[in-house]
């Protein structure tokens, strides 16, 4: 049975997006799959919540290349320099991923949010998901902006948004 490359997306201003991929990914453990998750711009591993997720091992693993355990966007001018070369070899290693096909499902967590912040450009982008395509692995990919050029080189968009309820007084 030939596989069947997805490229999917969960972007939006709304919280949930890396929880609802990592819901993907654990469905599809139940599926037979193995899914390999990269993080990008959440710093390094916390190991306290790292527990439950090495539980999951080896169908599904998940890695952070960033040094520094402060989010990305907390970072001054110097730190996210450096903190960019090591994003980029997580790139790096996503891509070395698709190529020996190490996995059915690959999260690439906040990339849409590495190209928000100009690390890569769209054509890296784009490469990344033709690579996806014809290594006929799944594709997940999150980030709060989604840019509408990518439109046709994705499958499917899920779009997350918070409301707030003003609750009336007891």
């Amino acid at each position: 049975m030939m596989k069947e490359s997805m490229i999917q997306v969960i972007c939006g201003s709304g919280r949930g997006k890396t929880t609802s991929a990592m819901g993907r990914g654990i469905s599809a453990l139940a599926r037979g799959k193995c899914v390999i998750m990269v993080q990008f711009l959440k710093g390094a591993l916390d190991s306290d919540n790292m527990e439950i997720i090495q539980r999951l091992e080896p169908e599904f693993k998940l890695f952070r290349f960033e040094k520094t355990p402060v989010f990305f966007d907390r970072l001054t001018g110097e730190e996210k320099e450096e903190a960019s070369i090591c994003i980029r070899n997580g790139l790096n290693f996503a891509k070395k991923v698709l190529v020996t096909g190490e996995c059915d499902i690959l999260i690439l967590d906040e990339l849409l949010g590495i190209l928000d912040e100009g690390i890569i450009t769209f054509e890296e982008l784009a490469a990344v998901i033709e690579q996806a395509r014809q290594a006929q692995i799944e594709l997940i990919l999150t980030g709060a902006v989604y840019p509408e050029t990518l439109n046709g080189y994705v499958d499917e968009v899920t779009r997350l948004t918070t409301q707030s309820y003003e609750h009336p007084e007891e």
